[in-house]
């Protein structure tokens, strides 16, 4: 099962992070934008029913869908038909971890399509996702976020494998201001 979530595209978000300026004479980035705050409800969730601590996202509720090497020129070209337009993509409900850092699957043909004109795979490197955040950097806290999720996948509540194609979900739509 996945919901419709509705977000707006930006191809030039701020630096904020050391990273990204670091890597920003060569690198890209363009991600979706949106207020809905699902990654503070599943964080609110984690910490409720497994005392995980995940760091807030500095970025705010989004999906990347750009962290490539790209020409410039290229780029702004896609940064000025696209930029600022509204876009939908579609969240699984179940949260994914690595251990130390949870998501949510996204699936947005939209973005895969905007990749693809750009000359990139249309799946980036690390799959399209929402990042719920990442666990506190003390011993503690990754050692019990492993644990809790090596019990996620035993009790299968946690995403398994290859991700499911957006065909075969189920799609749930909230109604909107508009509706």
């Amino acid at each position: 099962m996945v919901f419709k979530v509705r977000g707006i595209l930006d191809f030039s978000p701020p630096d904020k992070t050391k990273k990204h300026r670091e890597q920003s004479s060569w690198k890209r980035v363009a991600m979706i934008r949106t207020d809905c705050q699902i990654d503070r409800y599943y964080s609110w969730f984690l910490k409720k029913r497994f005392n995980l601590n995940l760091n807030n996202n500095l970025r705010g509720t989004h999906v990347t869908f750009i962290s490539d090497i790209l020409e410039f020129e290229l780029f702004e070209q896609a940064r000025e038909i696209f930029n600022g337009k509204e876009i939908d993509f579609y969240v699984e409900t179940e949260p994914c971890s690595s251990g130390q850092h949870w998501w949510l699957r996204v699936h947005c043909p939209d973005a895969e399509n905007i990749r693809e004109f750009l000359g990139l795979d249309r799946d980036p490197y690390f799959g399209m996702h929402l990042t719920l955040g990442r666990i506190v950097d003390r011993p503690l806290d990754i050692e019990h976020s492993n644990y809790i999720f090596e019990c996620c996948k035993f009790h299968n509540l946690t995403t398994p494998g290859v991700r499911i194609p957006l065909s075969e979900h189920e799609i749930i739509e909230f109604p909107t201001e508009e509706d």
